[in-house]
């Protein structure tokens, strides 16, 4: 039997931060960081890269890493008085060196536990004691799971409440060339109109302008076309409600310092959200999210995925 080293390896990444690689045999990857547990890349067998993330990007805590799959917690955006979608993304996070093992994928060795836990600073800005342990895992299929368990260890008897999202940056050859299935028809909250409530009247959502928009009540199950690369992103969600999808186009492209002017062109954000009506946890329960993303081969002419290739395993 090969040695564990051989799907898991802790090393360090860029500015010498601490980053684990996760690999299968077949040659799929996946790297995050331990600061804020962020995926950061995630390569097919033909090491491909199949999520965006900005050339720009700053890998200097506290700022948030801009591109790969980020977590938004104890808020998604930036209503209350935390800062725009939480801390989680913006601290530092510890390994379990002895998890428990991967029970919805027997098969599954390339996987890593990281933990966060408040501490005195979270404290002030967010008065809860919580657990939230984030399971990464690549399957020998190469699709990648991320699975969240989110536990309120306050001892005072208090409640409390969150939001939530995957913020997961697919990248793509070209966004007038991407189209989005399994969101037609459904309500969504415009941000870009103070969260006006809509509803979807396109037969398929494509991309011609600056989108930002939480859908609401959506499948587990959503498709992003790249039609010019003739793949499918296939996200399935368990226990996040809504969707969100995001693209900054060109104006606000250029307005932000971590991202480059052109960059929009090749990153669409479809993110696994709980936003609408908000989490609540007791002291002693723990609430679960969980997204799995893979890749299937997809036909320009028809645009349809393969039903047998986007089964749900979990």
């Amino acid at each position: 039997m090969a040695s564990e080293n051989v799907y898991v390896e802790h090393c360090k990444g860029i500015n010498g931060l601490d980053k684990v690689i996760l690999r299968e045999i077949r040659g799929y990857s996946a790297e995050l960081y331990l600061f804020g547990s962020q995926v950061t890349s995630w390569k097919n067998d033909k090491r491909e890269e199949l999520l965006f993330l900005s050339n720009k990007a700053i890998f200097q805590p506290p700022k948030a890493i801009r591109g790969g799959i980020p977590i938004c917690f104890p808020q998604f955006g930036n209503i209350d008085s935390l800062e725009k979608h939480g801390f989680a993304r913006n601290l530092l996070w510890s390994v379990d060196p002895d998890p428990p093992p991967c029970s919805s994928h027997a098969s599954t060795r390339a996987f890593v536990d990281l933990i966060l836990r408040h501490s005195e600073e979270e404290l002030k800005i967010w008065p809860h004691k919580f657990e939230f342990r984030l399971r990464v895992a690549l399957t020998p299929a190469g699709d990648l799971l991320l699975t969240s368990r989110i536990r309120n260890t306050n001892t005072d008897g208090k409640l409390f409440t969150f939001t939530f999202a995957y913020h997961s940056c697919f990248f793509v050859t070209d966004i007038s060339e991407v189209r989005v299935e399994g969101l037609e028809t459904l309500d969504y909250l415009d941000n870009l109109q103070n969260r006006e409530r809509f509803t979807e009247q396109g037969d398929t959502i494509t991309f011609e302008s600056e989108v930002d928009k939480i859908y609401l009540s959506t499948p587990t199950k959503i498709a992003i076309l790249d039609h010019e690369r003739k793949r499918t992103f296939v996200l399935r969600k368990d226990g996040l409600p809504d969707a969100v999808v995001w693209n900054p186009w060109d104006k606000k492209a250029k307005a932000m310092a971590d991202f480059g002017d052109e960059e929009y062109k090749q990153m669409l954000c479809v993110q696994a959200a709980c936003v609408e009506n908000p989490i609540t946890l007791k002291p002693g329960e723990e609430w679960k999210g969980r997204q799995e993303i893979s890749v299937v081969p997809s036909s320009y002419c028809s645009g349809h995925i393969d039903p047998s290739r986007v089964t749900f395993t979990g």
